[in-house]
Protein backbone atom coordinates (compact mmCIF):
# COMPACT_ATOMS: atom_id res chain seq x y z
CA UNK A 1 0.00 0.00 0.00
CA UNK A 2 1.45 3.35 -1.04
CA UNK A 3 1.92 6.11 1.52
CA UNK A 4 -0.73 8.80 1.77
CA UNK A 5 0.49 12.00 0.14
CA UNK A 6 1.29 14.89 2.45
CA UNK A 7 -0.78 18.03 2.18
CA UNK A 8 1.73 19.94 0.04
CA UNK A 9 1.54 17.28 -2.70
CA UNK A 10 -2.23 17.21 -3.04
CA UNK A 11 -2.47 19.51 -6.03
CA UNK A 12 -5.50 20.38 -8.13
CA UNK A 13 -5.51 19.98 -11.91
CA UNK A 14 -7.51 22.34 -14.15
CA UNK A 15 -10.89 21.16 -15.34
CA UNK A 16 -10.66 18.72 -18.23
CA UNK A 17 -12.39 21.27 -20.48
CA UNK A 18 -9.41 23.57 -20.10
CA UNK A 19 -7.02 20.86 -21.30
CA UNK A 20 -9.14 19.74 -24.25
CA UNK A 21 -7.42 21.89 -26.95
CA UNK A 22 -4.05 20.27 -26.22
CA UNK A 23 -5.56 16.78 -25.95
CA UNK A 24 -7.35 17.29 -29.25
CA UNK A 25 -4.20 18.39 -31.07
CA UNK A 26 -2.18 15.49 -29.69
CA UNK A 27 -4.96 13.04 -30.52
CA UNK A 28 -5.48 14.39 -34.05
CA UNK A 29 -1.76 14.12 -34.78
CA UNK A 30 -1.19 10.80 -33.00
CA UNK A 31 1.64 12.17 -30.89
CA UNK A 32 3.01 10.84 -27.61
CA UNK A 33 3.90 13.03 -24.64
CA UNK A 34 6.00 12.23 -21.60
CA UNK A 35 3.26 14.03 -19.66
CA UNK A 36 0.94 11.08 -20.20
CA UNK A 37 3.39 8.18 -20.67
CA UNK A 38 5.30 8.99 -17.47
CA UNK A 39 2.14 9.86 -15.49
CA UNK A 40 3.40 13.36 -14.73
CA UNK A 41 1.42 14.93 -11.87
CA UNK A 42 1.50 18.30 -13.63
CA UNK A 43 0.01 17.22 -16.95
CA UNK A 44 -3.38 18.75 -16.22
CA UNK A 45 -1.82 22.10 -15.42
CA UNK A 46 0.55 22.04 -18.40
CA UNK A 47 -2.18 20.97 -20.82
CA UNK A 48 -4.40 23.68 -19.35
CA UNK A 49 -1.66 26.23 -20.10
CA UNK A 50 -1.41 24.97 -23.68
CA UNK A 51 1.93 23.17 -23.39
CA UNK A 52 3.20 19.60 -23.59
CA UNK A 53 6.51 17.74 -23.78
CA UNK A 54 6.73 15.65 -26.94
CA UNK A 55 7.89 12.04 -26.62
CA UNK A 56 9.55 10.80 -29.81
CA UNK A 57 10.66 7.33 -30.96
CA UNK A 58 7.51 5.66 -29.66
CA UNK A 59 6.24 5.22 -26.12
CA UNK A 60 7.96 1.94 -25.16
CA UNK A 61 11.40 1.99 -23.52
CA UNK A 62 14.18 -0.59 -23.81
CA UNK A 63 15.34 -0.02 -20.22
CA UNK A 64 13.72 -0.89 -16.93
CA UNK A 65 14.49 1.96 -14.55
CA UNK A 66 12.73 1.28 -11.28
CA UNK A 67 11.30 4.79 -10.86
CA UNK A 68 9.79 5.36 -14.29
CA UNK A 69 6.19 4.73 -15.41
CA UNK A 70 6.95 4.67 -19.15
CA UNK A 71 6.05 1.30 -20.69
CA UNK A 72 8.79 -1.29 -21.18
CA UNK A 73 8.89 -4.09 -23.71
CA UNK A 74 8.94 -4.62 -27.46
CA UNK A 75 9.57 -1.40 -29.36
CA UNK A 76 8.17 -0.42 -32.75
CA UNK A 77 9.80 0.93 -35.88
CA UNK A 78 10.41 4.68 -35.95
CA UNK A 79 7.50 6.63 -37.49
CA UNK A 80 8.83 8.66 -40.47
CA UNK A 81 6.00 11.20 -40.23
CA UNK A 82 6.61 12.06 -36.58
CA UNK A 83 8.88 15.14 -37.00
CA UNK A 84 6.44 16.87 -39.35
CA UNK A 85 3.51 16.19 -37.02
CA UNK A 86 5.44 17.64 -34.07
CA UNK A 87 6.04 20.81 -36.06
CA UNK A 88 2.33 20.95 -36.92
CA UNK A 89 1.47 20.57 -33.23
CA UNK A 90 3.85 23.36 -32.29
CA UNK A 91 2.25 25.62 -34.88
CA UNK A 92 -1.34 24.78 -33.90
CA UNK A 93 -0.62 25.29 -30.20
CA UNK A 94 1.32 28.51 -30.80
CA UNK A 95 4.32 27.25 -28.82
CA UNK A 96 7.33 29.54 -28.36
CA UNK A 97 9.43 26.91 -26.60
CA UNK A 98 9.30 23.24 -27.56
CA UNK A 99 10.64 20.40 -25.42
CA UNK A 100 11.51 17.14 -27.18
CA UNK A 101 12.28 14.00 -25.20
CA UNK A 102 12.25 10.28 -25.95
CA UNK A 103 12.12 6.81 -24.57
CA UNK A 104 15.52 5.11 -24.41
CA UNK A 105 16.12 3.14 -27.61
CA UNK A 106 19.18 0.98 -27.03
CA UNK A 107 18.04 -1.12 -30.01
CA UNK A 108 18.96 1.67 -32.45
CA UNK A 109 22.57 1.98 -33.59
CA UNK A 110 22.73 5.65 -32.59
CA UNK A 111 20.21 5.43 -29.75
CA UNK A 112 17.86 7.69 -31.69
CA UNK A 113 20.28 10.64 -31.83
CA UNK A 114 19.66 11.18 -35.54
CA UNK A 115 15.93 11.41 -34.89
CA UNK A 116 16.44 14.09 -32.24
CA UNK A 117 18.59 16.04 -34.69
CA UNK A 118 15.99 15.72 -37.45
CA UNK A 119 13.22 17.06 -35.21
CA UNK A 120 15.32 19.99 -34.00
CA UNK A 121 16.33 20.96 -37.54
CA UNK A 122 12.77 20.79 -38.82
CA UNK A 123 11.52 23.00 -36.00
CA UNK A 124 14.28 25.49 -36.81
CA UNK A 125 13.28 25.44 -40.49
CA UNK A 126 9.51 25.62 -40.09
CA UNK A 127 9.05 27.56 -36.86
CA UNK A 128 11.61 30.38 -36.80
CA UNK A 129 11.87 32.09 -33.43
CA UNK A 130 10.84 29.01 -31.47
CA UNK A 131 13.45 27.87 -28.94
CA UNK A 132 14.11 24.15 -28.67
CA UNK A 133 15.02 22.04 -25.65
CA UNK A 134 15.98 18.38 -25.91
CA UNK A 135 15.82 15.96 -22.98
CA UNK A 136 17.82 12.95 -24.10
CA UNK A 137 18.74 9.50 -22.82
CA UNK A 138 22.44 8.75 -22.35
CA UNK A 139 22.94 7.13 -25.79
CA UNK A 140 25.08 4.55 -23.95
CA UNK A 141 27.76 7.23 -23.83
CA UNK A 142 28.43 7.08 -27.60
CA UNK A 143 30.36 10.27 -28.49
CA UNK A 144 29.11 10.21 -32.09
CA UNK A 145 25.48 10.10 -30.98
CA UNK A 146 25.91 12.92 -28.47
CA UNK A 147 27.72 14.93 -31.15
CA UNK A 148 24.88 14.37 -33.62
CA UNK A 149 22.33 15.98 -31.30
CA UNK A 150 24.66 18.79 -30.25
CA UNK A 151 25.42 19.57 -33.91
CA UNK A 152 21.71 20.31 -34.45
CA UNK A 153 22.25 23.18 -31.96
CA UNK A 154 19.28 22.92 -29.59
CA UNK A 155 19.04 25.96 -27.34
CA UNK A 156 18.99 23.72 -24.24
CA UNK A 157 20.45 20.22 -23.99
CA UNK A 158 18.92 18.45 -20.99
CA UNK A 159 20.00 15.09 -19.65
CA UNK A 160 18.79 14.08 -16.21
CA UNK A 161 21.17 12.70 -13.61
CA UNK A 162 17.97 11.60 -11.79
CA UNK A 163 19.54 10.50 -8.50
CA UNK A 164 22.74 10.44 -6.49
CA UNK A 165 25.66 8.14 -7.36
CA UNK A 166 25.08 5.64 -4.54
CA UNK A 167 21.50 4.91 -5.61
CA UNK A 168 22.17 4.25 -9.30
CA UNK A 169 22.28 0.42 -9.01
CA UNK A 170 18.84 0.40 -7.37
CA UNK A 171 17.19 3.24 -9.29
CA UNK A 172 18.85 3.17 -12.73
CA UNK A 173 20.54 -0.25 -13.06
CA UNK A 174 21.23 0.11 -16.80
CA UNK A 175 22.61 3.64 -16.51
CA UNK A 176 25.86 5.02 -15.13
CA UNK A 177 26.32 8.16 -13.02
CA UNK A 178 29.70 9.10 -14.51
CA UNK A 179 28.49 8.40 -18.05
CA UNK A 180 25.63 10.86 -17.60
CA UNK A 181 27.99 13.53 -16.30
CA UNK A 182 30.34 12.93 -19.24
CA UNK A 183 27.46 13.45 -21.69
CA UNK A 184 26.84 16.93 -20.29
CA UNK A 185 30.57 17.64 -20.29
CA UNK A 186 30.88 16.58 -23.92
CA UNK A 187 28.03 18.84 -25.04
CA UNK A 188 29.88 21.83 -23.60
CA UNK A 189 33.10 20.76 -25.32
CA UNK A 190 31.32 20.55 -28.67
CA UNK A 191 29.46 23.85 -28.37
CA UNK A 192 29.89 26.03 -25.27
CA UNK A 193 26.93 28.16 -26.43
CA UNK A 194 24.45 25.34 -25.82
CA UNK A 195 22.91 25.68 -22.38
CA UNK A 196 22.93 22.40 -20.47
CA UNK A 197 20.39 21.27 -17.92
CA UNK A 198 19.87 18.32 -15.60
CA UNK A 199 17.41 17.12 -13.00
CA UNK A 200 17.34 15.22 -9.72
CA UNK A 201 14.57 13.29 -7.98
CA UNK A 202 14.64 13.23 -4.19
CA UNK A 203 12.87 11.09 -1.66
CA UNK A 204 14.59 7.87 -2.72
CA UNK A 205 16.81 7.59 0.35
CA UNK A 206 19.56 10.05 -0.55
CA UNK A 207 21.17 12.31 2.06
CA UNK A 208 21.40 16.07 1.85
CA UNK A 209 25.18 15.78 1.51
CA UNK A 210 24.73 13.44 -1.47
CA UNK A 211 22.39 15.92 -3.17
CA UNK A 212 24.98 18.66 -2.73
CA UNK A 213 27.69 16.37 -4.09
CA UNK A 214 25.55 15.74 -7.19
CA UNK A 215 25.19 19.52 -7.59
CA UNK A 216 28.99 19.88 -7.41
CA UNK A 217 29.47 17.11 -9.99
CA UNK A 218 26.99 18.77 -12.34
CA UNK A 219 28.68 22.14 -12.01
CA UNK A 220 32.06 20.53 -12.67
CA UNK A 221 30.52 19.14 -15.88
CA UNK A 222 29.48 22.67 -16.88
CA UNK A 223 25.75 22.25 -16.23
CA UNK A 224 23.88 25.57 -16.35
CA UNK A 225 20.34 24.74 -15.19
CA UNK A 226 19.01 22.42 -12.49
CA UNK A 227 15.62 21.01 -11.53
CA UNK A 228 14.91 19.15 -8.28
CA UNK A 229 11.59 17.43 -7.59
CA UNK A 230 9.96 14.84 -5.37
CA UNK A 231 9.93 11.21 -6.51
CA UNK A 232 6.41 9.78 -6.55
CA UNK A 233 5.81 6.03 -6.83
CA UNK A 234 3.86 5.39 -10.08
CA UNK A 235 2.69 1.86 -9.16
CA UNK A 236 3.28 -0.75 -6.46
CA UNK A 237 5.83 -2.39 -8.75
CA UNK A 238 8.07 0.68 -8.66
CA UNK A 239 10.45 1.78 -5.93
CA UNK A 240 8.69 3.00 -2.78
CA UNK A 241 9.07 6.57 -1.61
CA UNK A 242 11.61 6.74 1.21
CA UNK A 243 10.73 10.30 2.24
CA UNK A 244 8.41 13.12 1.31
CA UNK A 245 10.72 16.13 1.33
CA UNK A 246 9.21 19.27 2.79
CA UNK A 247 8.88 22.42 0.62
CA UNK A 248 11.29 24.41 2.78
CA UNK A 249 14.03 21.86 2.10
CA UNK A 250 13.58 22.40 -1.64
CA UNK A 251 13.85 26.13 -1.07
CA UNK A 252 17.11 25.63 0.80
CA UNK A 253 18.48 23.39 -1.96
CA UNK A 254 17.61 26.03 -4.57
CA UNK A 255 19.54 28.63 -2.59
CA UNK A 256 22.49 26.23 -2.26
CA UNK A 257 22.43 25.49 -6.00
CA UNK A 258 22.46 29.17 -6.91
CA UNK A 259 25.41 29.56 -4.55
CA UNK A 260 27.26 26.87 -6.49
CA UNK A 261 26.83 28.80 -9.73
CA UNK A 262 23.78 27.37 -11.49
CA UNK A 263 22.22 30.03 -13.70
CA UNK A 264 18.62 28.97 -13.08
CA UNK A 265 17.15 26.53 -10.58
CA UNK A 266 13.63 25.14 -10.19
CA UNK A 267 13.18 23.16 -6.98
CA UNK A 268 9.94 22.05 -5.37
CA UNK A 269 7.85 18.96 -4.63
CA UNK A 270 6.06 18.98 -8.00
CA UNK A 271 8.93 20.28 -10.13
CA UNK A 272 9.74 18.08 -13.12
CA UNK A 273 12.35 18.41 -15.86
CA UNK A 274 10.05 20.16 -18.31
CA UNK A 275 7.61 21.83 -15.92
CA UNK A 276 7.40 25.54 -16.80
CA UNK A 277 10.32 25.04 -19.19
CA UNK A 278 9.44 28.39 -20.71
CA UNK A 279 11.05 30.05 -17.69
CA UNK A 280 14.37 28.55 -18.76
CA UNK A 281 13.65 29.75 -22.31
CA UNK A 282 14.27 33.37 -21.29
CA UNK A 283 17.93 32.52 -20.72
CA UNK A 284 18.15 30.45 -23.90
CA UNK A 285 17.48 33.34 -26.27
Amino acid sequence: MRNRLPEWLRGHSPLRAATNPVREVLGDLHLNTVCLSAQCPNRGQCYGEGTATFLILGNVCTRRCRFCAVAKGEVRAVDPGEPARIVTAGRRLGLRHMVITSVTRDDLSDGGAGWFAAVVRLIRQELPGVTVEVLTPDFQGMPEAIGTVAAAAPDIFNHNLETVARLYPAVRPQADYRRSLELLRQVKRIDPQILTKSGLMVGLGESGAEVERAMDDLREAGCDFLTIGQYLQPTREHLPVAEYVRPEVFEAWAETAYGKGFRYVAAGPLVRSSFHAGAFRQLAR
